[in-house]
């Protein structure tokens, strides 16, 4: 007897939509989504498609009707819940468009709950397109398969961002003159995290030594070279989600590696 073809397919494409999601409930998807699922991935009526709304989780959902202004798709199966996503903060230095477009994507591939962008004395670039930043966080939990958005916050300066800090959180800050061995001091400190990383001029002085200066603060080192700005705030994410992130779960949550802290 032949096998049952998986339901959906695992090409099935895959959207973030704006709308709360429940078995039975159509949901019209309009715009650039439209034209994306009828035009670029040919979808048809009784087609699959696999819609997040970023509450009740990921959904298998069967195209009723489709053209390219207008997809209606029929949740039938919730896949799985909205994900447990990380108590982490990724405070970056605001950096020139196509490099801060990294960190945002690359971000939201790893899992962090919430981006926050700061402009600092020597950040090149003071401003960002909500809209566009937006749009890259979504398309990038898309492609990696997240069921929980991260939170994208406006930029603010450097003294804000330490005035209004929680003071249960640690500030992880990823000092270019040195720190602890950032492994090491992130296994030490479990729990809600945050880190700073700078802009492409690095941080001057007076910044050094007021994040230093915030009880919540602990410098760290990310190894015996410069790196740029992108690449700080990239590795030092994904070395805090293998310490002290949920690197040690499967897709579904479930614990596969225990951590040593």
């Amino acid at each position: 007897m032949p096998a049952v073809p998986a339901w959906p397919p695992k090409s099935a494409p895959r959207l973030f939509v704006h709308v709360p999601l429940a078995e039975g409930a159509a949901v019209a998807i309009e715009g650039a989504q439209a034209h994306y699922l009828a035009r670029v991935m040919r979808i048809a009526p009784g087609d699959a498609v696999v819609l997040c709304d970023n509450l009740s989780g990921e959904w298998a959902c069967r195209v009723s009707e489709a053209s390219k202004r207008e997809v209606i798709a029929v949740p039938e199966t919730r896949l799985r819940p909205r994900e447990e996503v990380p108590d982490f903060v990724l405070c970056a230095g605001l950096l020139k468009k196509d490099r801060f477009d990294m960190v945002l994507e690359k971000a939201s591939e790893l899992g962090v709950r919430r981006i926050q962008p700061v402009i600092m004395r020597r950040s090149v670039a003071d401003k960002l397109n909500p809209e566009r930043a937006r749009a890259i966080v979504i398309e990038a939990a898309e492609q990696c398969a997240r069921t929980a958005l991260p939170e994208l916050e406006l930029p603010v300066k450097l003294d804000v961002l330490l005035r209004g800090w929680d003071d249960k959180r640690t500030l992880f800050f990823a000092d270019e003159n040195g720190g602890a061995p950032a492994a090491a001091a992130f296994a030490a400190h479990p729990g809600p995290a945050a880190l700073v990383t700078g802009p492409e001029g690095g941080f001057d002085e007076a910044e050094r030594a007021a994040i230093r200066a915030h009880p919540r603060a602990v410098p760290v080192s990310l190894g015996p070279r410069i790196l740029r700005g992108e690449t700080a705030a990239i590795a030092a994410t994904a070395l805090w989600m293998a310490i002290a992130g949920d690197w040690g779960s499967d897709r579904d949550g479930n614990t596969e590696i225990m951590v040593a802290q």
